[in-house]
């Protein structure tokens, strides 16, 4: 849920939160806000509980699709082709995010013994 938010965002909100509520107000504010979003995360698990207690096994088929839902959101087209026509499981990219290199290692290359002569390729000229 607040993936984006960063620290910066966050001095941002308790700064205006010192000027909108004084220094006077601003502790029992934040304790209230707590506890509010504590209540909610309790009321959230135990409406999932009492669902996987009513509805036994089905919750799983009811929650895989929300899954795969969650999986568009990294939804990669390359990577998808890859896996789906050719069962490539290498990824595509690299960690930075730069295209992994796919092309076959260079042949080891060594330096010219006296009198060789380089190698020609009557083709490539």
């Amino acid at each position: 849920m607040f993936d984006s938010i960063g620290w910066v965002e966050i001095l941002i909100i308790v700064v205006a939160g010192l000027f909108i509520l004084g220094p006077e107000r601003l502790p029992s504010a934040a304790a209230w806000l707590g506890k509010t979003v504590r209540q909610v995360r309790e009321y959230a698990t135990g409406a999932r509980e009492q669902l996987k207690q009513e509805m036994g096994p089905e919750f799983e088929q009811l929650r895989k699709p929300l899954e795969d839902l969650r999986e568009l959101r990294n939804f990669d087209p390359k990577r998808a082709v890859a896996k789906h026509l050719f069962e490539d499981p290498e990824p595509t990219t690299k960690s930075n995010g730069y295209p992994a290199s796919t092309s076959p290692p260079a042949p080891e290359q060594r330096p010219l013994a006296p009198g060789e002569r380089p190698p020609y390729d009557p083709d490539a000229t």
